[in-house]
């Protein structure tokens, strides 16, 4: 769950302290092209006031206006679609064929938003499985997958950390990446065995290790949902970081560097550290999507850039520089 998502549970939870009646929409499936992707939430006041978002605008006015009609804030959960044929999606902001699938529950004691937060306040990965015919609400610990599932009785979804990222050095860049990567939900693991980059280190939300790099990924159990960017320039560290990474499952192993640094990085990985060629080749290097970046927090840009397209599965061509960029790199090789 992202952090927009989870400041609506927390909005629903002071409204219903509040007294007033809710209801929480939870995005389940879209066909075409759709604003927001499955899992994300909307909750609607029973004034109409609405906090989070499924489509921009069109969908939320239409869930607005039967909140105000007190149609949604009472009995048990429905699954609603808009956009089902061209006209309707016409209607509700949908692109011809777009579809939006929706469940909508009334917030009820038994939905247990404020247990469900307080279990997330804790750092931890919940199952909530919501029975559609009677509104009830089970949480459990998460398991290894994270998909969300509809079938005809019950709604399941998960919450709470799904991504880390672990950060191999404490220097200025990791400063830039760790508080960027908070505000994309990250969980940010920093480490750093190193006294003079290490002691003053802090970074709100964020977890700094002193162990080495190798010992803590193999603590860690590093999994599908885990990035790794080693970043001190420092081959002792560095080295030992990537060799784990590019062993694991990880889904993004990144290293800071220049050409001639990640040629000489691969020399070492493959002849002292038995690294094979298809391993190292998981690895990106030098880190990030080239934007053309000068400054460490213009670098860090591009380095979550880069993270967000393999996390999504994109594919980014490389770029093409223009005008005066141009201009100064042609004057820097020449």
């Amino acid at each position: 769950m992202d952090n927009v998502d989870l400041q609506v549970l927390r909005q629903v939870s002071q409204w219903c302290t509040d007294g007033r009646r809710v209801v929480l929409g939870t995005i389940t499936r879209t066909w075409g092209s759709a604003p927001r992707p499955p899992g994300s939430v909307v909750a609607i006041r029973d004034d109409g006031l609405v906090t989070g978002s499924v489509s921009g605008g069109c969908i939320e006015d239409d869930l607005i206006d039967k909140a105000r009609e007190g149609v949604l804030t009472r009995g048990v959960p429905q699954v609603v679609r808009y956009g089902i044929d061209a006209d309707a999606a016409h209607r509700f902001g949908l692109p011809c064929g777009g579809l939006i699938e929706l469940v909508l529950e009334p917030v009820l004691p038994r939905t247990r938003i404020g247990e469900l937060l307080e279990r997330l306040s804790k750092g931890e990965r919940v199952r909530r499985v919501l029975t559609i015919a009677s509104g009830e609400v089970v949480l459990e610990a998460a398991g290894d997958t994270d998909e969300l599932e509809l079938t005809e009785t019950a709604l399941t979804t998960h919450h709470g950390p799904r991504w880390r990222l672990v950060l191999i050095g404490a220097g200025q860049m990791t400063q830039y990446l760790a508080q960027m990567a908070k505000a994309l939900d990250y969980e940010v693991i920093v480490c750093d065995p190193r006294e003079e980059y290490a002691t003053g280190f802090h970074i709100e939300g964020a977890t700094l290790s002193r162990q080495m790099p190798d010992d803590l990924l193999t603590e860690l159990k590093v999994d599908g949902h885990t990035a790794i960017i080693a970043l001190t320039h420092d081959p002792k560290l560095d080295d030992l970081a990537l060799m784990e990474a590019l062993r694991s499952p990880a889904f993004y192993v990144g290293a800071i560097g220049s050409r001639a640094n990640q040629a000489k990085r691969k020399n070492r990985l493959i002849e002292h550290f038995g690294i094979t060629e298809a391993e190292f080749d998981r690895l990106h290097g030098p880190v990030g999507l080239k934007n053309g970046a000068r400054t460490p927090p213009e670098i860090a840009v591009g380095i979550l850039a880069e993270l967000t397209a393999v996390r999504y599965g994109y594919r980014i061509p490389a770029p093409v520089a223009t005008g005066a960029v141009a201009s100064v790199e042609a004057g820097c090789a020449t």
